[in-house]
């Protein structure tokens, strides 16, 4: 898979480096719907992250698919070149953009997709 630096800020306001790979492309690969098939009630989809302390968050495809946004997500294993550090991997979940980082989850261990229906 392609490997992708981002950066994000941290809550004190410091941009940090991270690498890893675009949650669309993950998805890509393991067939979820995406691009031009993400219409109608596949738009109702969403992305739960599960984390290994039980943290959850949430997204709809629609906010991870390169056709509806330019902002890239990423499912880092690296930061400022080096791996994760013990407690924050070995996978993070990177969101850049948003105001708050509370969607940049820690020690990342499941992507589930579903229907809102279900």
């Amino acid at each position: 898979m392609k490997r992708v630096t981002v950066s994000m800020k941290d809550r004190d306001g410091n941009e940090h480096a991270y690498t890893g790979v675009a949650v669309g492309e993950i998805l890509e690969m393991a067939g979820v719907t995406t691009g031009k098939h993400l219409r109608g009630e596949n738009l109702t989809k969403y992305m739960l992250v599960k984390c290994a302390d039980g943290y959850e968050v949430l997204f709809s495809l629609a906010e991870l698919d390169a056709d509806f946004t330019d902002r890239t997500v990423i499912v880092a294993d690296q930061s400022e070149g080096k791996p994760l550090p013990p407690g924050k991997g070995p996978f993070r979940l990177v969101v850049p953009g948003e105001k708050k980082p509370a969607r940049c989850s820690f020690q990342v261990t499941e992507l589930v997709i579903k229907f809102a229906k279900e």
